[in-house]
């Protein structure tokens, strides 16, 4: 579908791979309403015609998705935020600290995603959620951050069986990003990795191919937004050479 006039929220949109996506999305045309917890220099688009618009709130507050699918009826939605794991052995780990994760990136998943399915998003509406490649391969130096990713996999998956069920016309999709060092997840991550190896850090991603950066993922969001919702996969990976579906 095109996204021209489409309104999509990004949530979590302050910085690195949500910042490149509302970029990209407003690029693209689509009026981006920009969900951040802290004040944000997002600044409009100049190309396409996208408007972007701030939004200071606290995603994982159980009344923010409703007040603000309700405001702005969306079309997309697409949910990148989430917190920056612990860095540190499960031995120097605490329950809090090894918890943040799903008590944040699960916690506004579920928020969300139900909200869409209550709601019910216009017909074709689309909801990405943005986990990452650590469910797949594990993070033993973040506590339950790979946990909590796969489970956001997980309930991507029960929604859109839901919607299915319900004859609901909206497409759940999840994005699984390869780690990189351009984030504000992904720099401490790869660092910490990096000397656990007993690498540098260029040593370690050498033979990780090109990095996802938020350009290439705001480039991937917007083709998969605008791709048929019957060819959607349910899950991808997503490298810097973009995307790729999962079985």
């Amino acid at each position: 579908m095109l996204l021209s006039g489409r309104t999509t929220i990004i949530v979590g949109a302050s910085r690195g791979l949500g910042r490149g996506i509302a970029t990209a999305f407003a690029e693209a045309g689509a009026p981006v309403v920009a969900v951040s917890r802290t004040a944000a220099a997002l600044v409009e688009a100049a190309e396409g015609g996208g408007a972007i618009q701030p939004e200071v709130a606290d995603a994982s507050d159980p009344t923010v998705a409703a007040s603000l699918i309700d405001r702005y009826e969306p079309e997309v939605v697409v949910l990148v935020a989430g917190a920056a794991p612990h860095m540190r052995p499960l031995r120097q780990q605490t329950w809090e600290t090894f918890s943040v994760n799903w008590q944040t990136d699960v916690r506004i998943a579920f928020h969300w995603l139900r909200e869409a399915l209550l709601k019910q998003l216009r017909p074709g509406g689309r909801v990405v959620v943005v986990s990452s490649g650590a469910a797949l391969e594990g993070s033993p130096l973040s506590g339950g951050y790979a946990g909590a990713k796969a489970t956001q996999r997980f309930i991507t998956a029960y929604a859109q069986d839901e919607a299915k069920r319900a004859s609901l016309d909206i497409s759940f999709t999840a994005v699984l990003p390869r780690f990189s060092p351009l984030t504000g997840v992904g720099r401490p991550a790869v660092q910490a990795y990096a000397a656990r190896a007993g690498k540098s850090v260029e040593e370690f991603l050498h033979p990780l191919g090109p990095l996802v950066t938020p350009e290439i993922a705001g480039a991937a969001l917007v083709e998969l937004a605008q791709a048929d919702a019957a060819a959607l996969a349910s899950a991808y990976v997503l490298t810097g050479a973009g995307l790729q579906k999962l079985p």
